[in-house]
């Protein structure tokens, strides 16, 4: 932890305090806690797959003799164990981390086989370890395979009374087949589990091709495979992506299927669920959703699962589309989830790193090659002793009279016996230890039989130390032995997870699915308040306003409409037709609910229709047209249409219709010109409509010269001007126009 700065009490220090440097002080231990954090707590090792605590309590499994053919145990008695031989943390912490290790729903092969209760895909807790029983799995067992045959490194245990390894021997690719997840301090891993059978094949490419791609790898692990099933809806460009860097993600959605119910009606019931998502919570949650009317499509949902998933949903009617309907599911619940890909482990133990799907399987066929070398190097040793001892047994029975008459009559026999026939130590005390019904005739022919076998044994194993290709084909028969164990044939091997793409459904269809679609009237106040009533109101004379203001607009519209507010300083906002307050009281102001500057106030709103077009037009008498497809904000802070500078400002918003625009000034000057003459924008400050020399524009209106062009004046009289009638009105775009028409109305607007 560093060194000790302050000396002992006593002596002529006066109060023995040295000074410290508290940035220096706070850095060296943070970065120790930190280091210790990523090391022995939250990155899984690359070799293994596995965390400190969850190495431990496979390795006190192993020691306990719980194997896969063995009785099961109270898990309180391998938490003690683990804690007490091991592992210096709480018990409640390993006992979680024992149990899960056991949850056929949290990992794709079990490393524990539990018997009790261990938790549930609905979130609910294990029994405590007083009730649980456990033994290791078939996988653990891989895992383990070797450790007896120095096939790893051992280290001191917390208390330095006992040794635990530095990492297991590995022979299942339980890193990727496993997934892991953790959080350390400034970093974290999150690993998905993946299919064996198909990791077994990615290894076995490899070495045969080490520099193989990522795209290549890909072909024999196409995702993830996922202990809860669903289905992968991401492209391949974005997996090999998400592979090739080590980070990413992958979007899951449930699998679901409609069930006929006859007459024409069905239900949806879904079968499998994303990975991590608690099922009780998901259903609450459609169930909020469903309370809260955020989901008018559906009309109930029912879990009627018990070993499997079983979560039925109703739809409101047998005409709702059931895509349609999941599609909207998909967007507001865990029924689509996002799996993130961060490889972050530890590289040979000790340093962190973010590794690609191609560097994972490398460092783990490297880890099999020092093991198989290591276990080879220890079986050597074992030969290499045994054929000693057998040399020694050798010369014995054919000397076995001399033997037994200097074991019978000398006081020492281990010194003459060496020097008579040049043995060594070892060898004499085999001679000196071997029993008396081992003197019988066959022993010789057994032992020459075992000394020829072992010195058969010793040359294979030299051979395959001496070459890189021999020991690369024994790890592809080790892999292939693990590969068919896994085989997709197999119930537990086979894939879960499969791939699909998302249906393409109409995003506008989808957004609508998720509002109820009811009746109701826009209003918007002078001073920029708006509120929403239920139903279409016609008479607007009955509501009220704050003191001093007074009704500006108001128009029919539905509660899953989009909604355009057009600003007098060109800008355009969107809001939908469910978010407006409601129609009790005064409603809200609207600069509350998006970003209006303050110098600007509300020209005009309306229903927006995608299909429709508008002409936009300045004080000035500068225009276009839009398309109102193009007028669509997605934030708050609204989207500039048109540029406009003061004291100019955005003055009229008409709906395109027919083939000529009329525009009248403040001077009533009229001018018609044909509608090509605008043109089509999606932002700009406009061509000029009319030229005036004193005032603006007062009013533009689009319409189609075969029918004329209609007034009202302030009495309610229509007048409807032909082709003929309106000569002399006619002209291009941008000129002075002439003198309105005989009875148009005094206010200088075509509505009167």
């Amino acid at each position: 932890m560093g060194q000790n700065l302050t000396p002992p009490p006593g002596g002529e220090g006066g109060d023995n305090i040295l000074p410290v440097d508290l940035k220096a002080a706070l850095e060296e231990r943070y970065l120790s806690y930190a280091l210790s954090t990523i090391t022995q707590r939250a990155l899984p090792d690359v070799r293994d797959g596995l965390k400190p605590v969850h190495r431990r309590i496979v390795y006190a499994m192993s020691e306990m003799g719980l194997r896969p053919n063995a009785a099961f145990r109270k898990c309180a008695k391998i938490v003690g164990e683990v804690m007490g031989n091991y592992h210096p943390h709480g018990d409640q912490s390993i006992y979680d981390a024992l149990a899960r290790l056991a949850q056929d729903f949290s990992l794709r092969y079990p490393l524990v086989n539990g018997q009790g209760n261990f938790g549930n895909i609905d979130g609910d807790s294990p029994a405590a370890m007083r009730y649980t029983e456990s033994k290791m799995t078939d996988v653990a067992e891989l895992l383990l395979e070797g450790i007896d045959q120095d096939a790893v490194d051992f280290r001191d245990t917390y208390d330095e009374s006992n040794s635990e390894p530095v990492v297991l021997p590995g022979a299942f690719p339980n890193l990727l087949a496993n997934g892991s997840s953790g959080i350390a301090v400034g970093m974290a891993t999150s690993i998905p589990p993946h299919n064996a059978h198909e990791l077994c094949d990615a290894a076995l490419h490899l070495i045969k091709h080490p520099d193989a791609t990522v795209e290549k790898l890909v072909e024999f692990v196409p995702g993830p495979d996922l202990p809860t099933g669903g289905i992968i809806i991401d492209g391949r460009e974005s997996i090999i992506e998400s592979y090739k860097t080590g980070r990413g993600g992958f979007r899951v959605r449930a699998r679901w299927e409609t069930e006929d119910l006859g007459r024409g009606g069905y239900q949806i019931v879904v079968t499998e669920i994303p990975f991590q998502v608690q099922k009780s919570r998901l259903i609450e949650k459609i169930a909020e959703l469903l309370i809260a009317r955020r989901l008018p499509l559906l009309e109930d949902v029912r879990d009627e699962s018990a070993e499997d998933v079983r979560i039925v949903l109703v739809p409101k009617s047998r005409t709702v589309d059931a895509t349609l309907l999941m599609e909207s599911l998909f967007k507001l619940t865990e029924l689509e989830n996002r799996i993130p890909l961060n490889m972050n482990v530890l590289s040979l133990g000790r340093v962190p790193r973010v590794m690609g799907l191609g560097e994972v399987l490398t460092e783990w066929l490297a880890h099999r090659k020092e093991v198989l070398v290591r276990r080879s190097r220890h079986r050597l040793a074992a030969i290499d002793r045994r054929l000693e001892i057998l040399g020694g047994l050798l010369v014995a029975y054919l000397n076995i009279d001399e033997v037994i008459r200097i074991i019978r009559e000398e006081d020492e026999p281990k010194p003459v016996m060496m020097e008579r026939w040049s043995l060594t130590d070892m060898q004499v005390e085999a001679i000196l230890n071997m029993r008396l019904r081992a003197l019988r005739k066959l022993e010789e022919f057994e032992i020459r039989t075992e000394h020829d076998n072992l010195t058969k044994e010793k040359a294979d194993i030299e051979a395959l130390l001496a070459s890189d290709d021999k020991q690369w084909r024994v790890i592809e028969v080790e892999i292939q032995d693990v590969k068919k164990k896994y085989a997709k044939a197999t119930e537990l091997g086979r894939r879960r997870t499969q791939f699909a793409e998302a249906p393409d459904a109409d995003i506008e269809a989808i957004q609508q699915a998720m509002i109820e679609k009811e009746p109701i009237t826009v209003v918007i106040s002078e001073k920029g308040w708006i509120r929403a009533l239920k139903g279409h109101i016609s008479d607007t004379a009955a509501l009220t306003f704050k003191e001093g203001d007074v009704l500006k607009l108001a128009f029919p519209a539905q509660t899953t409409d989009k909604l355009l507010l057009v600003t007098t300083g060109g800008k355009v906002y969107t809001l939908g037709g469910d978010k407006l307050p409601g129609g009790r009281g005064h409603g809200e102001p609207v600069r509350i609910m998006v970003d209006m500057e303050n110098d600007q106030d509300i020209l005009t709103a309306f229903v927006h229709d995608p299909s429709r077009k508008v002409v936009i037009a300045s004080t000035a008498g500068y225009g276009f047209i839009v398309a109102e497809s193009e007028m669509i904000a997605n934030t708050r802070k609204g989207k500039q249409v048109m540029n406009v500078g003061m004291p100019d400002e955005t003055k009229l918003v008409v709906p395109v219709t027919g083939d000529h625009v009329a525009v009248v000034g403040e001077n009533r000057k009229m001018l018609v010109f044909p509608l090509s003459q605008l043109p089509e924008m999606t932002r700009g400050k406009g061509v000029r409509l009319q030229r005036y020399k004193d005032g603006g524009i007062s009013d533009v209106k689009c319409f189609a010269m075969a029918d004329g062009l209609s007034w009202e004046d302030s009495a309610g009289r229509s007048f409807t001007r032909n082709k003929e009638e309106l000569l002399e009105w006619m002209g291009d775009r941008a000129a002075a126009g002439r003198v309105v028409p005989k009875g148009f109305p005094r206010s200088g607007k075509f509505a009167g």
